[in-house]
C-alpha cells in the first residue's frame, strides 16, 4: 500500500513535469493546447501502468527473501538454544569432576604449592650462587619445572621430585667443598682465556693467584677490576697452591659484596691524591724534616764518637769541637782564669752553630705541618659547601671529594707532625748532649788553672 501511495504521488509530479514540456512549446489555438493535455494524459496513464507492475513484481521478491531470512532467523535462534543447553550442561559437567578433583587430592594439594615455592626458591639460590660457576644449566630445568607447577593441575612425577631433591642436595654438598674446574675467563682488558680456577664452597673463586667473580647475569667467570687488599691477595695465593693440609684464606660470606667493598677502598697513592696540594706538600716537608733528622743524627752520632775519643786523650785534634776547645785552652795558658773562660765560652759558641745546624728547621716543619693540615681542612669544607650549594644534600657522592680532602690533609699533617717532633727530640738531645760535654770540659780545664794560679 505504501508503494501505491509512492507511485501515485511520483506520477501527480511527474504530470504537471510534462505538460510543462509540452506547454514549453507555443499552442497556436485552444485546440492544439486540449489536443496536447489529451496525449501528455494518455503518456502519463501508460507510464503510472509500468510502474505498477514493476513494483508488484519486485513485492513478491522482496517477500520470498524475507521469508527466506525469517527462516534462517528461526534455525540460529534454535541452534543458540541448543548451545546454551550444552555450555550449562559442561559447566555442571567441569563442576563436579573440580570438585571430585579436589577431593581426591586431598593434602596432596599442599605437596603441590610446597613443590611450586620450593622449586621457585631453589632457582632463585642456584642462579646467584657460584656453584653455577663450576654447573651451569641447572637454574634451567628448575625454571621449567616452577613454571609447569604453576599453570598445571598435574602433580610432580616421582622422578622430578627426587632431581628435584637431587639438585637441593647437590648444592649443599658442593658449599663444602673446595673444588678446581677450569673456566673461560674472561680478563680486565677484555680478552677470554681458559685456565684452572679454584672455587672455595659457595663463597670466592680464585684463579691466576687472585680472586675473580661470577657473573651471574651473563653466566661468565671474569677477573676483577683491582684486587682487594695484598693480605689477601697473597691467602689466595697460597690456597691455590696448595694440595693438602689448612690453609688461611680470606671468605666472603656475603657472596661477593664485602670482596667488592674491600676493591673499592682506595690504595695509599689514591688516599695521598685525595689531599690535593696541602697534601703533597705536607708529605714533601716530611720527607725534608725526616732527611734532616737522619743526616743530623749521623752526624752528630760522627761527633759524639770523637770527642768521647777527645775526652781521655790530652793531645787536642782539631777534627773534633773538644779538640779545637782544648787548642784554645792550651794557646791560652798564661792567661788568668777569667780571660780563659772568656776565651773558651767564645770557642764553645763557635761550635755551636754547626752542632745545631738545621735542627730548628725540623722543628718549624714539626708546628708547620699540622698547620697544613688545617689549611687542607679548611678547603676541603670549602669545597663540601660549594658542592652543597650547587647540587643540595641529595647524593653524598658529591660532597665525598672536599669531605675526603679535609681528613686526608689533617691526617698527613699529624702523621708528619708526630715522627717529627720526636726525630727533633733525639737529634736535639744528641746535640745537647755535645754541647754539655764542651761545657763540662770547659768547665773543668777553668778550675784546673784556677788551682794552678793559686
Amino acid at each position: 500500500m505504501y508503494k501505491k501511495v509512492t507511485i501515485l504521488l511520483a506520477a501527480m509530479i511527474a504530470a504537471p513535469m510534462a505538460l510543462a514540456e509540452e506547454t514549453s512549446i507555443q499552442a497556436a489555438t485552444l485546440d492544439q493546447l486540449l489536443k496536447m493535455v489529451e496525449e501528455g494524459r494518455v503518456v502519463n496513464r501508460r507510464e503510472i501502468e509500468r510502474r505498477e507492475r514493476e513494483f508488484i513484481n519486485n513485492k513478491a521478491q522482496q517477500q520470498r527473501e524475507v521469508e527466506r531470512a525469517r527462516r534462517m532467523q528461526a534455525e540460529e535462534e534454535a541452534r543458540s538454544e541448543r548451545l546454551e543447553a550444552e555450555f550449562e550442561t559442561n559447566e555442571r559437567q567441569i563442576a563436579a569432576l573440580e570438585a571430585q578433583l579436589s577431593e581426591r587430592l586431598g593434602s596432596l594439594r599442599e605437596l603441590f604449592g610446597v613443590l611450586q615455592q620450593v622449586s621457585g626458591d631453589t632457582q632463585g639460590v642456584i642462579s646467584n650462587s657460584i656453584i653455577s660457576a663450576e654447573f651451569p644449566g641447572r637454574e634451567e630445568w628448575l625454571s621449567e619445572f616452577a613454571q609447569s607447577m604453576g599453570r598445571s593441575s598435574r602433580l610432580a612425577s616421582i622422578e622430578e621430585i627426587e632431581q628435584l631433591w637431587a639438585t637441593l642436595q647437590k648444592q649443599m654438598t658442593e658449599s663444602g667443598k673446595i673444588s678446581r674446574f677450569t673456566a673461560q675467563v674472561i680478563g680486565v682488558d677484555g680478552e677470554t682465556k681458559q685456565q684452572e680456577v679454584v672455587r672455595v664452597g659457595a663463597f670466592n673463586l680464585v684463579s691466576g693467584g687472585e680472586y675473580v667473580s661470577f657473573d651471574v647475569e651473563n653466566d661468565v667467570v671474569s677477573e676483577l677490576p683491582r684486587q682487594p687488599a695484598a693480605r689477601f691477595v697473597s691467602s689466595a695465593a697460597s690456597l691455590e697452591q696448595a694440595q693438602s693440609g689448612f690453609t688461611p684464606v680470606a671468605l666472603d660470606p656475603t657472596r661477593g659484596q664485602l670482596l667488592a667493598l674491600q676493591v673499592q677502598v682506595p690504595t695509599l697513592e689514591e688516599r695521598i691524591q685525595q689531599g690535593g696540594t696541602p697534601g703533597y706538600v705536607i708529605i714533601f716537608l716530611g720527607i725534608i724534616a725526616v732527611l734532616l733528622a737522619i743526616y743530623k743524627f749521623i752526624t752528630l752520632s760522627v761527633i759524639g764518637t770523637k770527642v768521647n775519643r777527645q775526652i781521655g786523650n790530652a793531645t787536642a785534634d782539631n777534627s773534633n769541637p773538644l779538640g779545637r776547645v782544648l787548642g784554645v785552652y792550651h794557646e791560652n795558658k798564661s792567661v788568668d782564669p777569667e780571660t780563659l773562660q772568656l776565651k773558651l765560652d767564645e770557642a764553645i759558641l763557635k761550635e755551636q752553630p754547626a752542632i745545631n745546624s738545621w735542627i730548628p728547621f725540623i722543628r718549624i716543619i714539626s708546628m708547620v705541618a699540622p698547620l697544613l693540615g688545617l689549611l687542607g681542612t679548611v678547603i676541603g669544607m670549602i669545597v663540601t659547601f660549594q658542592a652543597i650549594t650547587l647540587f643540595g644534600t641529595g647524593d653524598p657522592k658529591t660532597m665525598a671529594g672536599g669531605i675526603s680532602q679535609a681528613l686526608i690533609t689533617t691526617v698527613l699533617g699529624l702523621c708528619v707532625a708526630i715522627p717529627t717532633v720526636l726525630l727533633h727530640a733525639i737529634v736535639n738531645s744528641r746535640a745537647q748532649g755535645i754541647m754539655h760535654i764542651l761545657t763540662e770540659q770547659s768547665a773543668g780545664l777553668i778550675a784546673e788553672q784556677a788551682e794552678n794560679a793559686n
